[in-house]
């Protein structure tokens, strides 16, 4: 598996055909909401398996931090390491950018994930999209 920076607009497709399938197909959020205003604005990652694309993320800065989000991976990729890959090169990609913290809005259902990676949740419970989130943050 490799997990790298989108470079073309075929690898931004893969990474976009990742997050429809999660985020649209399985967790039925409205494919209005899943694609924004900021996409043009973000570095976007893609981990392929072969020439299969199989998990996606991207992040913006945002205050001087990393916002790291539409962090995905197909689920049958999932629990393999896969999602730690995609966030250590988003990490790394962050370092670069000379960016010190990291800030994400998590599900519920993936703080446990996160927490595991050394993030903190530093907010209550909201709704994104009809999902229960919070916010965590790291520092790099």
């Amino acid at each position: 598996m490799i997990v790298k920076v989108v470079e073309s607009k075929n690898e931004l497709d893969d990474a976009f055909t990742v997050r429809n399938t999660v985020f649209v197909e399985e967790q039925k959020v409205p494919a209005e909401l899943e694609i924004d205003e900021h996409e043009n604005d973000a570095t976007h990652f893609v981990a392929y398996d072969d020439r299969t694309p199989v998990a996606a993320g991207r992040i913006r800065v945002v205050d001087q931090m990393a916002k790291v989000e539409r962090i995905c991976v197909l689920s049958s990729y999932r629990k393999t390491g896969l999602g730690q890959e995609l966030m250590s090169t988003i990490e790394e990609q962050a370092e670069k950018l000379k960016l010190s913290k990291m800030k994400l809005n998590a599900q519920l259902s993936a703080v446990g994930f996160y927490n595991k990676l050394g993030y903190e949740t530093v907010s209550g419970e909201f709704m994104d999209a009809g999902i229960p989130h919070v916010t965590m943050t790291k520092e790099l």
